[in-house]
């Protein structure tokens, strides 16, 4: 096991600090909860749906096990959507409980934060695969035309496409996905892999939403991955698929006493342009503390 540190470390009162207890709190308190909404994400389809700021909202196992591919939007503004990337330096590659999904530049601010997930014992298995993936993306028809030089119209970038499109999103606005349930790795040729999906009936992972959400589901065409997707032993995985439940929950209002929603980064600097009303000399003082 590698003793190497991340590259990005918190500081001191930084919102990569967790408040743990808080976020225990609203586990511990499941059973308070009002259910608001209740979905089920058919198979080889897709889904977008609505979670207030301060809600928690649940994707589960309802049959089978099932890979989905999941996308966030601030609800008022779909310029400020998930960033994948950067999640993985902030958080990790394969999130669990106390991580935050973090929103694109400039906004860069927690959008939600996973506060319970039935894997988070899996850990690392023995060929080095782990779960809830944010090193690869979506299937997409684009790559699959790539690879097999045939159109296939069953991908989850397709099913978020047409997920989104009744809240005036187009394919644009479709970005790096977080796999969830997806279990992967990179192998000694440092190739990224894909193993089975080790989620069973009533396996789930639960968001705290932290601002007003818009959400999109794919229930992955590729079902469980138990089946070879491309390659010479590539065959439909249709008898793999299984469906996806979605669940939103209303939080009792004591359980929110001291929560704030995160503010959007407070940098300010122009990226170095310098218009004019400002004193740059004064600023550049108070940066160095003089």
């Amino acid at each position: 096991m590698s003793n190497v540190k991340a590259a990005y470390q918190a500081t001191k009162g930084s919102m990569l600090e967790v408040d743990r207890e808080f976020y225990d709190g609203l586990r511990a308190s499941a059973g308070e909860r009002t259910l608001v909404a209740s979905h089920t994400v058919p198979i080889r389809s897709g889904l977008a749906w609505e979670v207030p700021a301060g809600h928690v909202f649940r994707v589960r196992i309802t049959e089978g096990p099932q890979v989905g591919d999941f996308n966030m939007w601030n609800l008022h503004n779909p310029r400020e959507r998930m960033w994948a990337s950067r999640t993985r330096q902030l958080q990790r590659a394969h999130v669990s409980n106390y991580d935050r999904l973090w929103s694109t530049l400039p906004y860069l601010r927690p959008m939600a934060t996973i506060i319970d997930d039935t894997l988070a014992d899996y850990g690392e298995d023995s060929e080095g695969g782990r779960v809830h993936d944010l090193l690869g993306t979506r299937c997409d028809p684009y790559v699959n035309r790539l690879l097999t030089g045939e159109d296939f119209d069953f991908h989850c970038h397709s099913n978020l496409v047409r997920a989104v499109e009744p809240w005036g999103l187009h394919e644009g606005d479709v970005h790096d996905v977080l796999n969830i349930f997806q279990c992967t790795g990179l192998n000694d040729d440092d190739q990224y892999f894909m193993k089975a999906c080790p989620a069973r009936q009533g396996d789930y992972l639960e968001f705290f939403a932290e601002t007003d959400l818009l959400c999109a589901l794919s229930c992955c065409p590729g079902g469980d991955l138990s089946v070879d997707l491309w390659g010479e032993n590539a065959r439909d995985p249709l008898e793999t698929c299984n469906p996806l439940g979605v669940e939103v929950y209303a939080v009792e209002p004591e359980r929110l006493k001291g929560w704030q929603q995160p503010e959007t980064a407070k940098y300010r600097g122009q990226h170095g342009r310098r218009p004019p009303g400002i004193d740059w000399e004064q600023r550049k003082r108070e940066q160095m503390g003089q």
